[in-house]
């Protein structure tokens, strides 16, 4: 059972003050104003309101969760606490009085896809490490397509439509895109009350509709590209700008950089936690994510200095004022790419060479990732400390038994490759070739 501090009248500052649990352990914040309403916090410091009360058919106390800290308010919380508890005083559980008003609510309305979806919403995702996206994802390309149109009338058809209209973008938002609605679909059919038996997308494939995927498995950037990639992040506008020039300095996924929160950093240790819930990992089939802990060097710094500090949330990319964070998606990454291709015409150029004859090859954002991993073997870091930046688990029983988490090994890497980093994209001044503005 996790530990209990003393009850105290929490508030939105108390609860995000609350530093994480000791490794292995949990502890609880109990609440001055709502009795057995309280806070549980976990070692990697995630925070989960609770309610302990003994609940109807149970001899014993048991907890269970309100909500995360974050995904609902304090004061939502409180007021659902005290409903549970009135519940309970009437001999009502919560769980299945929550059944009920779900079935109701379904009955009493149209079954419509914005209907259905926003149960998903509700649902399913939030258990989802990227749960968040998938939602952006909704909201910005099927809802207002399809928000209207009855459930079990929506076709492959409509689907294929879709795609197809999606892929003109680019495919590989088109296929992510497909991908999402398939397992929309296989979870509508699995809940019998919405009265849909096979999915639209049962048949239908990303190939058939997009073509052959663009490939990049080896695709590592050179250090003209690196130069023009930190010069146009340089000039993009916050929020993508910004999360470009972390990706390159870090060598993380672009979720992890994206969906980062101030919470998760300790200013004082020079240190950014990564939670293990938005970290990737899997083996045999369950979640073996880990925390990850990013070493705070002056160029990561220097560009977390820059970004603004919100009132209303914690998200250190946001367009909503913190609240939520930001959608780096195909169209930035196409202004990128462009502003890109023209520095590097523009390097041609100045070296006498014809910019007609200079392209961008193909490559997707986790490739920047790739290529700093291969730089840091060239700076001659050892594999131990290359794989720890990447997060990557260790295979087999090293993986298992090797919890080390070569925090000094990680800073000294990042420190040289941010030098490393410094010398292209800030070349001597003898090599230094002036270009107009191009993005």
């Amino acid at each position: 059972m996790p530990k209990s501090r003393h009850r105290v009248t929490l508030t939105p500052t108390k609860i995000a003050g609350l530093k994480p649990a000791l490794l292995g352990q949990r502890y609880q914040v109990m609440d001055a104003l709502v009795p057995g309403f309280g806070v549980r916090v976990t070692d990697s410091g995630n925070r989960t309101f609770i309610l302990r009360t003994r609940y109807p058919g149970s001899d014993t106390p048991s907890r269970r969760e309100i909500g995360k800290v974050g995904d609902i308010t304090l004061t939502d919380a409180r007021d659902k606490a005290r409903m549970w508890r009135d519940l309970i005083r009437h001999g009502i559980d919560p769980a299945v009085q929550a059944q009920r008003d779900r079935a109701t609510e379904i009955e009493k309305r149209q079954l419509t896809f914005e209907a259905v979806v926003s149960d998903f919403i509700r649902d399913k995702l939030p258990s989802e490490r990227k749960g968040k996206d998938a939602e952006r994802e909704i909201k910005r390309d099927l809802l207002p397509k399809w928000a209207s149109k009855a459930i079990t009338e929506i076709t492959d058809r409509d689907v294929s439509a879709l795609i197809k209209a999606k892929g003109r973008d680019g495919k590989v938002g088109a296929r992510n895109l497909l991908a999402l609605i398939k397992r929309f679909f296989r979870w509508v059919c699995a809940q019998p009350e919405y009265g849909m038996a096979t999915s639209p997308c049962a048949n239908i494939r990303a190939s058939d509709l997009l073509g052959d995927m663009p490939r990049s498995a080896t695709r590592v950037l050179s250090d003209d590209e690196l130069f023009a990639l930190w010069r146009v992040a340089s000039r993009m506008p916050y929020p993508a700008g910004p999360a470009y020039r972390l990706l390159v300095l870090t060598a993380l996924r672009l979720n992890e950089v994206v969906d980062a929160s101030w919470l998760e950093f300790n200013a004082r240790d020079r240190i950014w936690v990564i939670p293990e819930a938005r970290m990737k990992g899997r083996n045999s089939g369950k979640r073996q994510a880990r925390s990850h802990a990013v070493p705070l060097t002056d160029d990561i710094l220097a560009v977390l200095e820059i970004l603004p500090r919100w009132n209303a949330g914690h998200y250190l990319f946001s367009t909503s004022a913190g609240e939520s964070p930001a959608w780096i998606g195909t169209k930035i990454k196409q202004r990128l790419n462009k502003g890109m291709v023209l520095t590097l015409r523009a390097l041609a150029r100045q070296r006498g060479e014809n910019p007609s004859h200079v392209s961008l090859p193909h490559f997707v954002n986790h490739d920047i990732r790739r290529t700093v991993r291969s730089q840091l073997s060239r700076l001659r870091v050892t594999e131990e400390a290359r794989e720890a930046v990447l997060a990557h688990a260790r295979p087999g029983i090293k993986g298992t038994y090797d919890h080390y988490d070569y925090l000094d090994e990680k800073r000294e890497a990042l420190e040289l490759w941010a030098t490393r980093l410094r010398g292209i994209v800030s070349p001597a001044r003898n090599n230094v070739v002036k270009l107009r503005a191009t993005a």
